[in-house]
């Protein structure tokens, strides 16, 4: 049987963007500022990689003293500046017939809880579906950790399994892992992009791919 594996940031929920700002803002505040564009093409890494990428474009040494207060105030300003979290189209009834034909699918993000917890509430998720955090593995996006612990959750191959993502970092990860990806436009990357990157089929949103399932042979 075929199973999804779904990054949550920009393919199910709206908050791409304010993670960026959030980002502007925390490296602003310790005297680091990066233009949006650039912190844009990392978001969907972890945070220490995050950090670490951050630090090779402004030319300094970020000390892992640095790196934990920079996640924890961005944490807190991303909250601030996205008190309502909202589902992109489609997502929340794509989860739903997910579910209603039992069709196998879980969550992978780099994201942390409890700043995911809004995301997954929005969307319907609750105890009953596997989602794999930043926190459960070693290492994050582009290393495949977070596909491959969630495809083990799950109980199926990893030649059985989509990843859906909207970076080319999810992307990356997946043909790491050994997962045909599908990248979906949410996120604010380019078709050609994600394509480039490896995806094995491009759409739009949730939407797109929910009308699009039978092109995955995932359909019951």
């Amino acid at each position: 049987m075929r199973a999804l594996i779904f990054d949550l940031d920009g393919t199910l929920v709206d908050t791409v963007y304010a993670y960026i700002f959030a980002w502007q803002r925390t490296l602003a505040e310790a005297g680091m500022p990066l233009e949006g564009w650039r912190i844009h093409r990392k978001i969907g890494m972890s945070g220490g990689l995050f950090t670490r990428a951050v630090a090779r474009e402004l030319g300094r040494d970020i000390s892992s003293r640095e790196e934990a207060a920079l996640l924890d105030r961005h944490g807190e300003l991303f909250l601030q500046l996205l008190p309502e979290t909202r589902p992109l189209p489609g997502a929340v009834k794509l989860i739903s017939f997910l579910k209603s034909t039992e069709i196998l699918f879980g969550v992978a993000t780099s994201g942390r809880r409890p700043e995911i917890n809004a995301s997954l509430d929005v969307l319907g998720i609750g105890k009953e579906t596997i989602v794999v955090e930043r926190r459960d593995v070693a290492r994050a996006k582009p290393e495949p950790d977070l596909f491959l612990a969630c495809q083990q959750r799950l109980g199926v191959n990893a030649g059985d399994c989509y990843v859906i993502g909207d970076a080319v970092w999810d992307i990356l990860a997946a043909r790491r892992a050994g997962m045909l990806s599908i990248g979906l436009l949410s996120g604010g990357y380019g078709e050609d992009e994600l394509s480039k990157a490896g995806a094995f089929r491009v759409y739009r949103d949730p939407a797109e791919l929910h009308r699009s399932l039978d092109e995955l042979g995932v359909l019951p």
